[in-house]
């Protein structure tokens, strides 16, 4: 009798135990449910009061994608007269330094700096079993699985991280380092910056 009573108070402890752990994990994960809710209604609320502008007509980060495709694949002449709506394209001042802070080059940046890693579409895309893109109207399965899909210059692969731009002198610059980057026009002196008019 005493050890069923031993072995029952065992078992009770045990169940008291992992239901505990039960609770305290139950409440977390409604503590974090109940953030996550709160944190998207936040989000949806900043961005019904800030929306994303619809009244961009012209994208400069798109030109120079399309002038470094031309550029890049021996079409210079053509990425050199390719046209621009924009007749004062901003100016931008980059200096590019080392890994040791020494300055590699100071350039006078046409229109803006791009990312390597932007592209004019997406490298893949989402297609079913057949071969159809999910949500084009056809019907698929559950066996969706995503394809690379080439690039304007029918290669595949992606872009080292870095920046590119042109300069106003028409020069291609492509940098994988540091850099300091403004509007403004400055000076780099031993690495001092001076902003200045």
């Amino acid at each position: 009798m005493k050890k069923g009573l031993k072995l029952l108070s065992i078992m009770v402890l045990v169940l008291f135990i992992t239901t505990g752990c039960s609770l305290e994990e139950s409440e977390t994960n409604s503590k974090l449910n109940k953030n996550i809710k709160n944190s998207t209604s936040a989000s949806s609320n900043i961005i019904e009061h800030q929306p994303a502008p619809t009244d961009l007509d012209y994208s400069l980060e798109r030109y120079n994608l399309i002038k470094r495709a031309y550029w890049v694949n021996g079409m210079r002449d053509k990425a050199r007269t390719l046209p621009s709506p924009i007749a004062d394209m901003p100016l931008g001042y980059i200096v590019l330094m080392s890994d040791s802070g020494a300055i590699v080059g100071k350039f006078v940046v046409d229109g803006k700096v791009s990312s390597l890693g932007s592209y004019l579409f997406p490298s893949y895309i989402d297609q079913d079993s057949d071969g159809d893109t999910p949500g084009s109207g056809a019907g698929y399965s559950s066996g969706v699985y995503s394809v690379e899909i080439p690039g304007i210059d029918g290669a595949y692969g992606s872009n080292v991280e870095g920046i590119f731009f042109f300069t106003t002198d028409g020069k291609y610059i492509e940098w994988t380092g540091d850099y300091l980057y403004s509007d403004i026009p400055f000076e780099v002196n031993n690495p001092i910056v001076k902003i200045g008019e």
